[in-house]
């Protein structure tokens, strides 16, 4: 469980509930051009529920940019790191860059922003154009 006031919860992120087990993954679905994954807005600037800076630059970053996280598996050991990926969703579709990684494995800690460990199968992405592909 977060310290009061501890788990931001802009983007409708969830904070970690005490005596809650979460659900942990090793792998991600395979990749290809019609693997389905959830989409969620994330805030990639200091401060927001994105947590600490990204990983593949060690950077915060406007959230009006096209960006993304992905899960572990689709980040690949940062192979993704800083390259386009397409998102189709909602009739629309765009690129945006890879720049962090979602962890399946850890969560509900300060490095995490006390939120849960991430399903295997997620992009959170900056809010900039990316918000109109998400079914609100």
């Amino acid at each position: 469980m977060p310290p009061p006031g501890q788990c931001n919860t802009e983007d409708d992120s969830d904070c970690c509930k005490a005596r809650k087990m979460y659900p942990t993954y090793m792998c991600s679905p395979p990749m290809s051009d019609n693997t389905q994954a959830y989409l969620t807005l994330n805030s990639f600037k200091a401060g927001g529920d994105g947590g600490g800076p990204s990983e593949c630059n060690g950077k915060y970053h406007n959230d009006n940019t096209p960006i993304v996280t992905s899960s572990t598996g689709w980040y690949n050991g940062g192979s993704r790191c800083l390259k386009n990926i397409g998102i189709n969703g909602n009739g629309q579709s765009v690129v945006a860059m890879v720049v962090d990684e979602c962890d399946p494995t850890e969560g509900c800690d300060a490095d995490h922003d006390y939120q849960p460990p991430c399903p295997n199968n997620i992009v959170e992405a900056s809010k900039g154009r990316l918000e109109s592909l998400r079914c609100i």
